[in-house]
């Protein structure tokens, strides 16, 4: 029961992992803890239509755990470009330490949760990928712009970073997402 205890309890600080988003209607930034519970939402609310079919169960379960690295490497920005490979290196032994708190079988499998989202191979990764990447662009297109705009963060950057996961993932949100980030390029909503 103590490993239980101490790895919750080690997952508290994903609280103080902060983001580079504002959440609605508030000056502070988000959290990754806050982050990783609402895709989990928007996934379970999206299942319908993912681009084939899914175990929405397992698609929740990676994305509760998709982050869990960033309590010991801090959160990166979606948009952000090169060092991807240096950053999954500190990630995978982040999250080994922290699920080498639970007994070796519970962490053993919350481990091939996590590689299984890093990899993206099965159609439950592929959509939880879609999802990671479309709530970022969903916040900013609900607050004109924030964290593209305070970043520094051009309307092909943004498409070039999320386009080809949530195509892939989840091509009904693409359609949608699409024509709102062309309206909010149209609006000046991006940075440089």
């Amino acid at each position: 029961m103590q490993q239980i205890i101490d790895f919750i309890l080690e997952l508290d600080k994903l609280k103080g992992v902060t983001r580079k988003t504002r959440p609605l209607g508030l000056e502070r930034y988000e959290n990754s803890a806050e982050h990783s519970w609402q895709i989990a939402m928007l996934a379970a609310s999206l299942a319908p239509h993912a681009g084939s079919a899914i175990d929405i169960n397992q698609v929740i379960r990676m994305l509760l755990v998709h982050d869990i690295g960033e309590i010991d490497t801090g959160d990166t920005l979606v948009y952000a470009e090169g060092d991807w490979k240096e950053r999954k290196a500190a990630e995978l032994a982040a999250v080994k330490r922290i699920f080498g708190l639970l007994p070796e079988q519970q962490g053993a499998a919350f481990l091939a949760l996590w590689q299984e989202f890093e990899t993206g191979e099965t159609p439950e990764a592929r959509f939880a990928h879609a999802v990671d990447r479309a709530m970022p662009v969903l916040l900013n297109l609900a607050n004109a712009g924030q964290s593209w705009r305070e970043n520094g963060v051009s309307h092909e950057r943004v498409v070039r970073r999320i386009a080809p996961p949530i195509k892939d993932g989840c091509p009904a949100l693409w359609d949608y997402l699409e024509g709102r980030l062309e309206e909010a390029r149209q609006k000046g909503w991006f940075g440089a």
